[in-house]
């Protein structure tokens, strides 16, 4: 699919700016929303095995919701590069007892899983959002959220987990990952999932090398688009990494200013480990935006 052959879904429109349908929540994105990582796993990239006992997950999800977290992500299964796909009783037992704990806590909780039976186990307990790598394409994952009213991550991801930075390759990053984008949309909303309740991932490493990452970033504005609202994912990755020398564990700032340059560039979710340091950053940019928005007021009446 061409750029030029991109949908016309309803609630598709260029230039849109959606708010998000989330469960009982329906999330303004008027502002930059921030979506704190709750890994529940031993061996994610970042902090695996940090919060994998349930004092210490509870603990932290208090945390960041505190520091300025709108939606909290809990995942159970490891996807950075080379993973091992982890079996859906072992992901279940890792996620749903937090979930439990988590019901009320007064943001929307999504579950970071392309399993379907997590998926309607973890909507029964009252999850908001299932944040899908592969995009709903697993056999009964589509059907498992269809009847629900959930918000729907659906994530650009070229291959696998296990082989997805073998040798990923495109014609245009941008453009190959909006086509793709917009023919997943129009399906999922053809098997009768309403469009507000979808936003979409461009899947930064996921089966992008670094510079189709730093591509991809750059261009991130033609994704408006898919008239649906824009989730990125870039704390902590290996690019930033391969762009300063830094390990992961020392990649806060090339996170901050990677999540701000996506935000200017029209993402309004942003996906992060550093809720707080995240928050500050962004308050400083929404400042800054709305003097110069007055500016420019302030000269037209003038």
């Amino acid at each position: 699919m061409t750029a030029a052959a991109l949908p016309t879904t309803r609630g598709f429109e260029p230039g849109a700016a959606p708010g998000w349908r989330c469960g009982r929540f329906a999330l303004s994105l008027d502002i930059v929303r921030i979506m704190g990582v709750l890994n529940v796993t031993p061996d994610s990239f970042s902090d695996g095995g940090r919060f994998a006992a349930m004092d210490a997950a509870l603990a932290h999800a208090r945390a960041m919701i505190d520091q300025g977290a709108d939606i909290i992500d809990i995942g159970g299964e490891s996807t950075r590069p080379g993973a091992v796909p982890v079996p859906v009783d072992v992901e279940s037992a890792r996620v749903l007892p937090v979930l439990r704990e988590l019901r009320g806590i007064g943001v929307p909780v999504s579950i970071d899983t392309s399993q379907p039976a997590l998926m309607r186990a973890a909507l029964e307990l009252g999850a908001s959002i299932i944040n899908d790598v592969r995009s709903l394409r697993r056999e009964g994952a589509l059907e498992a959220v269809r009847a629900s009213d959930c918000g729907l991550v659906l994530m650009h991801l070229q291959g696998d987990p296990a082989t997805m930075q073998l040798q990923p390759q495109y014609r245009d990053v941008v453009d190959d990952v909006r086509a793709w984008l917009a023919q997943r949309c129009e399906q999922v909303c053809q098997a009768g999932v309403a469009p507000e309740r979808i936003a979409v991932d461009p899947g930064f490493g996921f089966g992008k090398t670094h510079r189709h990452n730093r591509q991809l970033l750059a261009g991130l504005e033609r994704l408006h688009a898919l008239g649906r609202p824009i989730l990125v994912g870039l704390s902590r990755k290996s690019s930033l990494g391969d762009m300063t020398g830094r390990p992961v564990t020392q990649r806060l700032a090339a996170s901050l200013a990677a999540a701000l340059l996506a935000v200017e560039r029209g993402a309004r979710i942003v996906r992060v480990h550093d809720v707080a340091a995240t928050r500050d950053a962004l308050a400083v940019w929404e400042n800054v935006r709305r003097e110069g928005q007055q500016e420019t007021i302030d000269e037209e009446t003038a």
